[in-house]
Protein backbone atom coordinates (compact mmCIF):
# COMPACT_ATOMS: atom_id res chain seq x y z
CA UNK A 1 0.00 0.00 0.00
CA UNK A 2 1.30 3.49 -0.63
CA UNK A 3 0.93 6.12 2.23
CA UNK A 4 1.47 9.65 1.01
CA UNK A 5 1.70 12.81 3.01
CA UNK A 6 0.98 15.81 0.60
CA UNK A 7 1.58 19.47 0.62
CA UNK A 8 -1.63 21.76 0.99
CA UNK A 9 -0.66 23.19 -2.48
CA UNK A 10 -0.68 19.18 -4.28
CA UNK A 11 -4.58 19.08 -4.22
CA UNK A 12 -4.28 21.10 -7.38
CA UNK A 13 -2.18 18.23 -8.58
CA UNK A 14 -4.65 15.29 -8.44
CA UNK A 15 -5.15 13.40 -10.68
CA UNK A 16 -8.50 13.56 -12.25
CA UNK A 17 -10.79 10.75 -13.33
CA UNK A 18 -11.23 9.53 -16.83
CA UNK A 19 -14.03 8.46 -18.37
CA UNK A 20 -12.45 5.22 -19.95
CA UNK A 21 -14.57 2.19 -21.56
CA UNK A 22 -13.42 -0.65 -20.25
CA UNK A 23 -11.90 -3.41 -22.19
CA UNK A 24 -13.99 -5.51 -24.34
CA UNK A 25 -14.24 -9.36 -23.80
CA UNK A 26 -16.39 -9.97 -27.09
CA UNK A 27 -13.71 -7.77 -29.09
CA UNK A 28 -10.60 -9.30 -27.50
CA UNK A 29 -12.08 -12.88 -27.93
CA UNK A 30 -13.08 -11.80 -32.05
CA UNK A 31 -8.90 -10.73 -32.07
CA UNK A 32 -7.60 -13.96 -30.68
CA UNK A 33 -10.20 -16.20 -33.09
CA UNK A 34 -9.24 -14.00 -36.07
CA UNK A 35 -5.59 -14.63 -35.40
CA UNK A 36 -6.04 -18.52 -34.96
CA UNK A 37 -7.60 -18.35 -37.98
CA UNK A 38 -4.48 -17.87 -39.55
CA UNK A 39 -3.65 -21.74 -39.12
CA UNK A 40 0.23 -21.44 -38.21
CA UNK A 41 2.02 -18.07 -37.65
CA UNK A 42 5.41 -19.53 -37.24
CA UNK A 43 7.85 -16.71 -38.89
CA UNK A 44 8.88 -19.13 -41.20
CA UNK A 45 5.80 -19.76 -42.86
CA UNK A 46 4.62 -18.37 -46.10
CA UNK A 47 4.92 -14.33 -46.08
CA UNK A 48 3.11 -14.37 -48.88
CA UNK A 49 -0.39 -16.39 -48.46
CA UNK A 50 -3.57 -14.35 -48.41
CA UNK A 51 -4.90 -17.22 -45.72
CA UNK A 52 -2.81 -18.84 -44.00
CA UNK A 53 0.47 -18.52 -42.20
CA UNK A 54 2.66 -15.05 -40.88
CA UNK A 55 2.44 -12.77 -43.71
CA UNK A 56 -1.60 -13.14 -43.81
CA UNK A 57 -1.49 -12.75 -40.14
CA UNK A 58 0.40 -9.63 -39.99
CA UNK A 59 -1.76 -7.41 -43.25
CA UNK A 60 -4.60 -8.24 -40.72
CA UNK A 61 -2.97 -6.72 -37.83
CA UNK A 62 -2.17 -3.63 -40.06
CA UNK A 63 -5.47 -3.76 -41.92
CA UNK A 64 -7.01 -3.20 -38.18
CA UNK A 65 -4.59 -0.51 -37.23
CA UNK A 66 -5.36 1.77 -40.12
CA UNK A 67 -9.01 1.17 -39.73
CA UNK A 68 -8.81 2.57 -35.87
CA UNK A 69 -6.55 5.52 -37.66
CA UNK A 70 -9.55 6.53 -40.08
CA UNK A 71 -11.75 6.23 -36.81
CA UNK A 72 -9.63 8.73 -35.57
CA UNK A 73 -8.73 11.27 -38.30
CA UNK A 74 -5.75 9.80 -39.08
CA UNK A 75 -3.91 9.64 -35.02
CA UNK A 76 -2.10 6.26 -36.12
CA UNK A 77 0.53 5.69 -38.25
CA UNK A 78 1.08 2.09 -39.63
CA UNK A 79 4.98 1.24 -39.76
CA UNK A 80 6.03 -2.40 -41.07
CA UNK A 81 9.85 -2.45 -40.29
CA UNK A 82 12.01 -5.23 -41.89
CA UNK A 83 15.19 -6.49 -41.30
CA UNK A 84 16.59 -10.44 -42.98
CA UNK A 85 18.21 -12.64 -39.95
CA UNK A 86 20.06 -15.34 -39.95
CA UNK A 87 20.49 -17.94 -36.72
CA UNK A 88 20.17 -21.55 -35.09
CA UNK A 89 16.33 -20.99 -35.39
CA UNK A 90 16.53 -19.30 -39.29
CA UNK A 91 19.75 -21.52 -40.82
CA UNK A 92 18.62 -20.16 -44.00
CA UNK A 93 17.51 -16.47 -43.27
CA UNK A 94 14.28 -15.12 -42.65
CA UNK A 95 13.04 -11.52 -43.50
CA UNK A 96 11.01 -10.31 -40.05
CA UNK A 97 8.61 -7.83 -40.11
CA UNK A 98 7.11 -5.85 -36.78
CA UNK A 99 4.15 -4.80 -37.56
CA UNK A 100 3.51 -1.29 -35.85
CA UNK A 101 0.48 1.55 -35.20
CA UNK A 102 2.47 5.01 -34.10
CA UNK A 103 -0.39 7.33 -32.12
CA UNK A 104 1.75 10.49 -32.34
CA UNK A 105 2.25 12.73 -29.53
CA UNK A 106 2.65 16.77 -28.87
CA UNK A 107 6.18 15.40 -27.82
CA UNK A 108 8.12 14.27 -30.92
CA UNK A 109 10.75 12.67 -28.62
CA UNK A 110 9.38 10.50 -26.23
CA UNK A 111 7.55 7.11 -26.61
CA UNK A 112 5.83 4.76 -24.74
CA UNK A 113 5.69 1.28 -26.07
CA UNK A 114 3.48 -1.81 -25.84
CA UNK A 115 3.96 -5.01 -27.57
CA UNK A 116 3.34 -8.51 -28.39
CA UNK A 117 4.53 -11.37 -30.51
CA UNK A 118 2.55 -12.24 -32.99
CA UNK A 119 4.53 -15.56 -33.92
CA UNK A 120 3.55 -18.91 -32.81
CA UNK A 121 4.97 -22.64 -32.49
CA UNK A 122 4.26 -26.20 -31.65
CA UNK A 123 6.59 -28.74 -29.73
CA UNK A 124 9.23 -28.87 -32.88
CA UNK A 125 10.42 -24.99 -33.06
CA UNK A 126 11.35 -25.83 -36.87
CA UNK A 127 8.08 -27.02 -37.71
CA UNK A 128 6.62 -23.95 -39.45
CA UNK A 129 3.72 -25.90 -41.79
CA UNK A 130 1.82 -27.41 -38.46
CA UNK A 131 -1.33 -25.88 -37.34
CA UNK A 132 -0.11 -23.97 -34.00
CA UNK A 133 -3.23 -21.68 -32.71
CA UNK A 134 -1.06 -19.74 -30.37
CA UNK A 135 -3.99 -18.65 -29.00
CA UNK A 136 -2.62 -17.93 -25.50
CA UNK A 137 1.21 -17.77 -26.74
CA UNK A 138 0.73 -14.81 -27.67
CA UNK A 139 -2.41 -13.82 -29.81
CA UNK A 140 -3.94 -13.18 -26.11
CA UNK A 141 -1.09 -10.03 -25.97
CA UNK A 142 -1.46 -9.08 -29.94
CA UNK A 143 -5.47 -8.97 -28.78
CA UNK A 144 -4.52 -6.99 -25.97
CA UNK A 145 -2.00 -4.56 -28.00
CA UNK A 146 -5.26 -3.86 -30.29
CA UNK A 147 -7.86 -3.39 -28.02
CA UNK A 148 -5.38 -0.64 -26.08
CA UNK A 149 -5.17 1.26 -29.63
CA UNK A 150 -8.78 1.20 -29.69
CA UNK A 151 -9.17 2.70 -26.57
CA UNK A 152 -6.40 4.94 -26.21
CA UNK A 153 -6.80 6.50 -29.68
CA UNK A 154 -9.67 8.42 -28.82
CA UNK A 155 -7.63 10.80 -26.72
CA UNK A 156 -4.24 13.00 -27.06
CA UNK A 157 -1.31 12.69 -25.15
CA UNK A 158 2.56 13.93 -24.77
CA UNK A 159 4.24 11.10 -25.88
CA UNK A 160 4.05 9.16 -28.65
CA UNK A 161 2.69 5.41 -27.96
CA UNK A 162 3.56 2.57 -30.28
CA UNK A 163 1.14 -0.49 -30.69
CA UNK A 164 3.32 -3.66 -31.97
CA UNK A 165 3.48 -6.71 -33.53
CA UNK A 166 6.44 -8.08 -33.52
CA UNK A 167 7.40 -11.25 -35.21
CA UNK A 168 10.76 -14.06 -34.67
CA UNK A 169 9.74 -14.53 -31.06
CA UNK A 170 10.17 -17.91 -31.33
CA UNK A 171 12.97 -17.78 -33.50
CA UNK A 172 15.26 -15.63 -30.97
CA UNK A 173 12.97 -12.44 -29.90
CA UNK A 174 14.05 -11.14 -33.76
CA UNK A 175 11.45 -8.37 -33.91
CA UNK A 176 11.67 -7.26 -30.80
CA UNK A 177 15.83 -6.73 -31.63
CA UNK A 178 14.70 -4.39 -34.69
CA UNK A 179 12.48 -2.66 -33.12
CA UNK A 180 15.14 -1.95 -30.12
CA UNK A 181 17.70 -1.46 -32.77
CA UNK A 182 15.53 1.16 -34.74
CA UNK A 183 14.42 3.20 -31.35
CA UNK A 184 18.22 3.58 -30.78
CA UNK A 185 19.01 4.31 -34.49
CA UNK A 186 16.17 7.08 -34.50
CA UNK A 187 16.68 8.39 -30.64
CA UNK A 188 13.70 7.95 -29.34
CA UNK A 189 13.25 8.61 -25.90
CA UNK A 190 11.31 5.29 -24.41
CA UNK A 191 9.75 6.16 -21.61
CA UNK A 192 8.45 2.34 -20.94
CA UNK A 193 8.15 -0.79 -22.87
CA UNK A 194 5.95 -3.29 -21.64
CA UNK A 195 5.65 -6.78 -23.00
CA UNK A 196 2.54 -8.58 -23.10
CA UNK A 197 3.29 -12.45 -23.36
CA UNK A 198 1.10 -15.26 -22.42
CA UNK A 199 -1.59 -12.79 -20.87
CA UNK A 200 -4.94 -14.66 -21.51
CA UNK A 201 -5.21 -17.75 -19.16
CA UNK A 202 -6.40 -18.09 -15.14
CA UNK A 203 -6.25 -21.61 -15.05
CA UNK A 204 -2.40 -23.17 -14.81
CA UNK A 205 -0.86 -26.53 -15.01
CA UNK A 206 -2.49 -29.17 -12.94
CA UNK A 207 -6.13 -27.16 -12.96
CA UNK A 208 -4.79 -24.66 -10.74
CA UNK A 209 -7.04 -21.87 -10.59
CA UNK A 210 -5.19 -18.32 -9.96
CA UNK A 211 -7.54 -15.38 -11.68
CA UNK A 212 -6.95 -12.29 -9.09
CA UNK A 213 -3.38 -10.95 -10.23
CA UNK A 214 -0.99 -11.03 -13.20
CA UNK A 215 2.89 -11.26 -12.69
CA UNK A 216 4.82 -8.25 -13.85
CA UNK A 217 8.92 -9.11 -14.36
CA UNK A 218 11.15 -6.42 -14.22
CA UNK A 219 15.05 -5.79 -13.75
CA UNK A 220 16.52 -3.99 -10.56
CA UNK A 221 19.69 -3.85 -11.57
CA UNK A 222 20.05 -2.78 -15.21
CA UNK A 223 21.55 -5.15 -17.62
CA UNK A 224 22.96 -1.96 -19.76
CA UNK A 225 24.89 -0.08 -16.57
CA UNK A 226 28.73 0.22 -16.99
CA UNK A 227 31.12 -0.95 -13.99
CA UNK A 228 31.14 2.58 -12.68
CA UNK A 229 27.50 2.76 -12.68
CA UNK A 230 27.20 -0.30 -10.94
CA UNK A 231 29.76 0.71 -8.14
CA UNK A 232 27.63 3.62 -8.02
CA UNK A 233 24.58 1.48 -8.22
CA UNK A 234 26.42 -0.30 -4.79
CA UNK A 235 26.96 2.60 -3.41
CA UNK A 236 23.52 3.93 -2.60
CA UNK A 237 21.20 0.89 -2.40
CA UNK A 238 19.48 0.94 -5.65
CA UNK A 239 18.82 -2.55 -6.13
CA UNK A 240 15.06 -2.42 -5.98
CA UNK A 241 15.03 0.92 -8.00
CA UNK A 242 16.41 0.99 -11.37
CA UNK A 243 14.34 2.10 -14.38
CA UNK A 244 12.50 -0.91 -15.40
CA UNK A 245 11.33 -1.78 -10.90
CA UNK A 246 9.99 1.32 -10.70
CA UNK A 247 8.03 1.09 -14.27
CA UNK A 248 6.67 -1.78 -12.39
CA UNK A 249 6.03 -0.25 -9.74
CA UNK A 250 4.19 2.24 -11.03
CA UNK A 251 2.13 -0.71 -12.56
CA UNK A 252 1.35 -2.17 -9.53
CA UNK A 253 0.34 1.88 -8.21
CA UNK A 254 -2.28 2.12 -11.21
CA UNK A 255 -3.57 -1.45 -10.76
CA UNK A 256 -4.63 -0.03 -7.10
CA UNK A 257 -6.91 2.67 -8.88
CA UNK A 258 -9.00 0.47 -11.21
CA UNK A 259 -12.31 -1.66 -9.89
CA UNK A 260 -12.31 -4.58 -9.37
CA UNK A 261 -9.53 -5.72 -7.29
CA UNK A 262 -7.27 -7.32 -9.64
CA UNK A 263 -3.41 -7.43 -8.28
CA UNK A 264 -0.04 -7.31 -9.67
CA UNK A 265 2.54 -9.15 -8.27
CA UNK A 266 5.54 -7.36 -9.15
CA UNK A 267 7.76 -10.31 -9.72
CA UNK A 268 11.58 -9.17 -8.55
CA UNK A 269 13.31 -10.92 -12.10
CA UNK A 270 13.67 -9.82 -15.39
CA UNK A 271 11.55 -12.53 -16.53
CA UNK A 272 10.35 -16.36 -15.45
CA UNK A 273 13.58 -18.39 -13.75
CA UNK A 274 15.88 -19.15 -16.87
CA UNK A 275 13.73 -17.59 -19.60
CA UNK A 276 13.02 -14.76 -21.83
CA UNK A 277 10.86 -12.59 -23.62
CA UNK A 278 10.59 -9.38 -25.92
CA UNK A 279 11.33 -6.73 -23.49
CA UNK A 280 15.16 -8.54 -23.16
CA UNK A 281 16.51 -6.54 -26.36
CA UNK A 282 14.89 -3.03 -24.63
CA UNK A 283 16.34 -3.73 -21.32
CA UNK A 284 20.02 -4.57 -23.12
CA UNK A 285 19.95 -0.82 -24.55
CA UNK A 286 18.77 0.63 -21.37
CA UNK A 287 15.21 1.33 -21.82
CA UNK A 288 12.64 0.30 -19.28
CA UNK A 289 10.55 -2.83 -20.14
CA UNK A 290 8.87 -4.86 -18.27
CA UNK A 291 6.95 -8.31 -18.79
CA UNK A 292 3.05 -9.18 -17.97
CA UNK A 293 2.24 -13.12 -17.81
CA UNK A 294 -0.59 -14.80 -16.15
CA UNK A 295 -0.37 -15.98 -12.78
CA UNK A 296 -0.28 -19.51 -13.68
CA UNK A 297 0.95 -20.54 -16.87
CA UNK A 298 -0.01 -24.13 -18.29
CA UNK A 299 2.54 -25.65 -20.31
CA UNK A 300 -0.14 -28.15 -21.73
CA UNK A 301 -1.00 -25.44 -23.64
CA UNK A 302 2.29 -23.74 -24.45
CA UNK A 303 4.37 -24.83 -27.92
CA UNK A 304 2.52 -28.07 -27.97
CA UNK A 305 1.59 -30.39 -31.22
CA UNK A 306 -2.22 -30.26 -30.92
CA UNK A 307 -2.97 -33.84 -29.64
CA UNK A 308 -5.31 -35.98 -26.95
CA UNK A 309 -2.78 -38.55 -25.16
CA UNK A 310 -4.50 -40.76 -21.78
CA UNK A 311 -7.35 -37.85 -21.94
CA UNK A 312 -5.01 -34.93 -21.07
CA UNK A 313 -5.57 -31.86 -23.94
CA UNK A 314 -2.85 -30.32 -25.51
CA UNK A 315 -2.11 -27.36 -27.70
CA UNK A 316 -2.66 -23.74 -27.38
CA UNK A 317 -5.96 -23.30 -28.23
CA UNK A 318 -8.84 -20.66 -27.28
CA UNK A 319 -10.78 -23.09 -25.17
CA UNK A 320 -8.22 -22.63 -22.53
CA UNK A 321 -8.39 -19.14 -21.71
CA UNK A 322 -10.17 -16.52 -19.43
CA UNK A 323 -10.98 -13.57 -21.81
CA UNK A 324 -12.73 -12.12 -18.31
CA UNK A 325 -9.06 -12.20 -16.73
CA UNK A 326 -7.47 -11.42 -20.28
CA UNK A 327 -10.01 -7.79 -20.02
CA UNK A 328 -8.66 -7.04 -16.34
CA UNK A 329 -4.78 -7.24 -17.67
CA UNK A 330 -5.61 -5.15 -20.68
CA UNK A 331 -7.34 -2.58 -18.39
CA UNK A 332 -4.02 -2.64 -16.30
CA UNK A 333 -2.25 -1.62 -19.83
CA UNK A 334 -4.50 0.83 -21.06
CA UNK A 335 -4.74 2.86 -17.68
CA UNK A 336 -0.64 2.70 -17.55
CA UNK A 337 0.28 3.43 -20.81
CA UNK A 338 -2.38 6.54 -20.63
CA UNK A 339 -0.91 8.12 -17.52
CA UNK A 340 2.95 7.67 -18.64
CA UNK A 341 1.93 9.19 -22.27
CA UNK A 342 -0.14 11.89 -20.45
CA UNK A 343 2.66 12.52 -17.74
CA UNK A 344 5.93 14.76 -18.30
CA UNK A 345 9.51 12.67 -18.59
CA UNK A 346 10.94 11.51 -15.26
CA UNK A 347 13.75 13.88 -14.12
CA UNK A 348 16.79 12.84 -15.79
CA UNK A 349 18.74 12.72 -12.27
CA UNK A 350 17.95 12.98 -8.70
CA UNK A 351 19.76 12.94 -5.28
CA UNK A 352 20.27 13.09 -1.99
CA UNK A 353 22.24 14.62 0.91
CA UNK A 354 22.34 14.94 4.63
CA UNK A 355 25.40 12.73 5.95
CA UNK A 356 25.40 13.35 9.75
CA UNK A 357 22.23 14.70 9.80
CA UNK A 358 19.27 13.85 10.82
CA UNK A 359 18.01 15.63 7.85
CA UNK A 360 17.96 15.11 4.06
CA UNK A 361 17.85 17.54 1.40
CA UNK A 362 16.88 16.35 -2.11
CA UNK A 363 17.23 17.89 -5.16
CA UNK A 364 16.83 16.42 -8.93
CA UNK A 365 16.74 18.00 -12.52
CA UNK A 366 13.93 20.35 -14.09
CA UNK A 367 12.11 18.62 -16.10
CA UNK A 368 10.72 20.42 -19.33
CA UNK A 369 6.60 21.05 -19.64
CA UNK A 370 6.29 20.02 -15.55
CA UNK A 371 3.75 21.37 -13.66
CA UNK A 372 5.64 20.64 -10.36
CA UNK A 373 7.33 17.17 -8.60
CA UNK A 374 6.06 14.51 -5.77
CA UNK A 375 9.28 13.33 -3.85
CA UNK A 376 8.60 10.03 -2.60
CA UNK A 377 10.79 8.37 0.56
CA UNK A 378 10.87 5.40 2.81
CA UNK A 379 12.16 3.39 5.11
CA UNK A 380 15.45 1.23 3.88
CA UNK A 381 14.19 -1.97 5.34
CA UNK A 382 10.55 -1.49 3.12
CA UNK A 383 10.04 -2.26 -0.68
CA UNK A 384 7.59 0.54 -1.59
CA UNK A 385 6.98 4.17 -1.08
CA UNK A 386 5.53 5.05 2.23
CA UNK A 387 5.61 8.97 2.40
CA UNK A 388 5.82 11.60 -0.09
CA UNK A 389 5.58 15.58 -0.69
CA UNK A 390 4.91 17.85 -3.93
CA UNK A 391 5.91 21.08 -4.54
CA UNK A 392 6.87 23.47 -7.51
CA UNK A 393 10.93 23.85 -6.54
CA UNK A 394 13.92 21.34 -7.71
CA UNK A 395 15.16 21.34 -4.28
CA UNK A 396 12.71 19.54 -0.96
CA UNK A 397 14.12 19.63 2.77
CA UNK A 398 13.15 17.22 4.47
CA UNK A 399 13.62 17.85 8.23
CA UNK A 400 13.38 14.86 10.59
CA UNK A 401 14.22 11.52 7.86
CA UNK A 402 17.47 10.44 8.19
CA UNK A 403 19.19 9.82 4.58
CA UNK A 404 20.77 6.82 5.98
CA UNK A 405 17.78 4.94 6.85
CA UNK A 406 15.73 6.05 3.95
CA UNK A 407 15.34 5.72 -0.05
CA UNK A 408 14.40 8.43 -2.15
CA UNK A 409 13.00 9.47 -5.48
CA UNK A 410 11.14 12.09 -7.76
CA UNK A 411 8.23 11.96 -10.02
CA UNK A 412 7.15 14.32 -12.54
CA UNK A 413 3.74 16.17 -12.49
CA UNK A 414 1.63 17.44 -15.72
CA UNK A 415 -0.97 20.20 -14.95
CA UNK A 416 -3.85 17.59 -14.65
CA UNK A 417 -1.72 15.51 -12.48
CA UNK A 418 -0.43 12.84 -14.67
CA UNK A 419 2.49 11.57 -12.99
CA UNK A 420 5.97 9.49 -14.86
CA UNK A 421 7.59 7.02 -12.93
CA UNK A 422 10.09 7.26 -10.20
CA UNK A 423 13.78 8.44 -10.72
CA UNK A 424 15.53 6.85 -7.70
CA UNK A 425 17.70 9.68 -5.66
CA UNK A 426 21.52 8.56 -5.62
CA UNK A 427 24.48 10.32 -3.88
CA UNK A 428 24.56 13.99 -4.20
CA UNK A 429 27.53 15.11 -6.54
CA UNK A 430 30.39 17.30 -5.35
Amino acid sequence: MIFRTLLAASTLLATPAIARDMPSQPRLRANVEKLVSFGTRHSLSSATDPKRGIGAARDWVAGEFARLSRGCGGCIAVERPQRRFVNARAPDGVMIEDVLGVQKGSDPDRYVIVGAHIDSRVTDVMNATADAPGANDDASGVSLVLEAARLLSREKFRANIVYVAFSGEEQGLLGATLLADTAKARGWQVDAMLNNDIVGNSVGQGGVVKDAHVRVFSEGIRASESLVQAIDRRAIGGEDDGPSRALAKTIDKVATTLPGGFDVFVDRRPDRFGRGGDHEPFLALGFPAVRFTVAAENWDRQHQDLRTEGGRVYGDTVEGMDFAYLAKVTAINVATIARLAAAPPAPASAAIGGALSYDTKVTWSAVPGAAGYRVYWRRADAQDWQQSRDTTATVLDVPGVAVDDHFFGVAALGSDGAESIVTFAGKEKK
